[in-house]
């Protein structure tokens, strides 16, 4: 899965290294980006412009299908199983036209702690947090799907342009060598040789594009623990990416 992830880089450098515009305001630096924020997506053009480079785009991390009566589901689709999207009703309709790119600085994941370990307030093994990232320090391309919700609940203005909210979810495979040790997935990660191909939403090739969930296994990653300080919400700040011996100290987590 992936629950947690680093945005640090600027707007600006993002969009120039996907060779994208930027519509889009910065969204800030963000060193614990949680389910249920703004995230950056990188999407081919619509409209009449499907010729013209992609765009940098926010999105709600969290999909929200178009027939969702409620946002809140959103919350319990921030990842969609690489194996399952052909078959699930939120996912199945958007895999062969709305895809997108999730820039990533790295991303988090948790080693399940073990007997002898440190424990957690409550007295269980505590999870030990790693923060996963490219080797040359360029960002991540994670593979995503988006779709566009209105909420029918407000008011119709007749006079007015329909709001749309466009959100976005992670596509997840399985870990390759690097991550295997610490869990059992990782996000999809698009090489940069097949980002056109992934954006382009007249590419209808299903069985092409799945072949891309097997190619996280190339890219190149480098892991180390961190502090469980990033187990917290509610911090936010570069130092939760820095190096920490995992039996250093006692744990912060809940989890």
């Amino acid at each position: 899965m992936c629950g947690r992830f680093v945005a640090h880089s600027p707007s600006d450098q993002i969009a120039a290294y996907f060779g994208a515009d930027l519509p889009v305001e910065t969204l800030g630096e963000n060193y614990n980006v949680t389910p249920t924020q703004d995230i950056y997506g990188v999407v081919a053009p619509r409209g009449e412009n499907v010729q013209s480079a992609p765009q940098l785009e926010a999105f709600h991390w969290g999909l929200i299908p178009n027939w969702a009566k409620d946002r809140k589901i959103g919350s319990r689709m921030t990842n969609a199983r690489s194996e399952t999207l052909a078959e699930k009703p939120a996912f199945k309709g958007l895999f062969p036209k709305k895809r997108l790119l999730i820039p990533m600085d790295g991303f988090y994941e948790w080693k399940i702690g073990a007997a002898g370990g440190p424990l957690t307030v409550k007295g269980k093994p505590a999870k030990q947090p790693y923060f996963v990232h490219r080797s040359d320090g360029k960002p991540l391309a994670a593979a995503g799907l988006w779709s566009a919700w209105q909420d029918r609940n407000q008011p119709i203005d007749n006079d007015a342009a329909p709001v749309w909210l466009h959100s976005a979810t992670v596509i997840t495979t399985r870990a390759n060598t690097t991550m295997a040790p610490v869990h059992d997935r990782m996000p999809v990660l698009v090489p940069q040789t097949r980002w056109a191909e992934w954006l382009d939403p007249t590419n209808h090739d299903i069985e092409a594009l799945s072949s891309l969930f097997d190619m996280s296994a190339d890219c190149t990653l480098e892991i180390r623990p961190v502090s469980t300080d990033v187990n917290s919400t509610r911090n936010n700040y570069p130092e939760l990416i820095n190096e920490t011996d995992p039996l250093s100290r006692p744990p912060t987590a809940l989890f």
